[in-house]
């Protein structure tokens, strides 16, 4: 498989077929944390596969539906989200999830690419979920709930469009080096560097360094792979370490969790990409996270604390400077509380989400770390 397909290019040529068609979706964002949007993401997956039993298709997240004006979103790294698939669909596709960078956009936010291959079989929903119900079947213009024997009536009206449109976006030496300038020079201040995997992948990365205890760590870690424009990691808070070989590029993630002055790095998540000499790469993540154990009787307090001070943001009370301080620890303070049983506690963080995301000091983005960890937690 020597032909790559340069991602941003194929993005482009599809939001230029410009109404969304029965091959390709645009949404502004996705919300999979939450019942209905899972449920959502779930009937537009079953619908595009339906609806092109021998081509892939797509959707692009972080695109305003009225004029194409690309937005993007946050950087999603979720190798879970096959399970979900798996679990809600019967004939599940393979669907892939891949953060693109757009040069445009801030450091921070990406498109996000959901492929989806096709398995020539009718995908139905395996079970309940939101208002949708176990045994429906969606296609790209509306549904069927009742499954009956569709298989042969499944017409293949988009596989010629969709093979022009992907040969139209492959990558050629050109486009690799311009996205290696566009990457050097994006990101000159944060040790920017490249290297190339079997003489054909090229990979660029950039990372603030910092050596603890004669180890080295990174920060504001970014990793693209300039062959597909695909960002392979990102992440804006954490310590990472990185182990390069001929064949592989390994990151393991760090968090820093506890409390007041007493915090510590845990070994979150190894990320190893393998090149392989015929032209092909795989990602292989596993989850290495022991949640911290605390004092039962210090969490409570803890606990009671964050309670109060989310009581008085519900409230509008201006809060104190000590108060302030605090807030900055709320949502890793209800992480650790959950990760210790207190069951309530991730849903008392996402109350609070609308009024963290109104202070300018930082903390919505600590909300959103949380979150992440959480969700990388959870699936295990």
């Amino acid at each position: 498989m020597t032909d790559m397909i340069n991602k941003r290019l194929l993005i482009k040529h599809l939001l230029a077929h410009n109404d969304e068609n029965s091959f390709y979706d645009k949404k502004r964002k996705i919300d999979i944390g939450q019942k209905e949007g899972k449920a959502k993401f779930l009937k537009h997956i079953c619908a595009l596969s339906n609806s092109n039993p021998k081509n892939n298709s797509y959707i692009v997240i972080g695109v305003e539906d009225e004029d194409n004006t690309i937005v993007g979103v946050d950087f999603f790294d979720d190798s879970k989200i096959q399970n979900l698939i798996n679990a809600y669909l019967t004939h599940p596709p393979i669907v892939q999830y891949e953060n693109i960078p757009f040069p445009h956009l801030p450091d921070d936010k990406v498109v996000g690419l959901v492929t989806i291959r096709p398995t020539g079989k009718l995908t139905s929903l395996r079970k309940n979920i939101w208002k949708y119900y176990g045994g429906s079947v969606f296609f790209r213009d509306g549904s069927i709930s009742m499954p009956k024997v569709f298989e042969s009536d499944i017409v293949d009206v988009n596989s010629k469009i969709v093979e022009a449109i992907e040969k139209n976006a492959q990558n050629n030496i050109e486009h690799t080096l311009d996205g290696v300038m566009d990457f050097m020079k994006k990101r000159k201040d944060y040790n920017a560097q490249y290297k190339v995997f079997k003489e054909y992948f090229v990979v660029c990365w950039a990372g603030q360094k910092k050596i603890i205890k004669k180890e080295t760590f990174y920060s504001r870690v970014d990793i693209e792979l300039i062959n597909e424009q695909v960002r392979l990691f990102f992440s804006a808070l954490d310590e990472v370490s990185i182990t390069i070989t001929d064949d592989t590029f390994e990151i393991i993630e760090y968090v820093n969790l506890g409390f007041q002055k007493n915090h510590k790095y845990y070994p979150l998540e190894e990320t190893v990409i393998n090149f392989q000499d015929n032209a092909s790469y795989t990602i292989e993540t596993k989850l290495l996270f022991e949640p911290p154990q605390f004092n039962k009787k210090t969490l409570y307090h803890m606990y009671n604390s964050n309670n109060a001070l989310l009581e008085k943001l519900k409230k509008g009370v201006t809060l104190t400077e000590n108060e302030t301080v605090d807030l900055n620890n709320l949502p890793s303070t209800y992480l650790i509380c959950y990760l210790n049983d207190f069951e309530n506690a991730i849903d008392k963080l996402q109350e609070a989400k609308p009024f963290l995301k109104t202070q300018n000091n930082g903390v919505y983005l600590l909300y959103k770390e949380a979150m992440r960890i959480l969700r990388k937690v959870k699936y295990n």
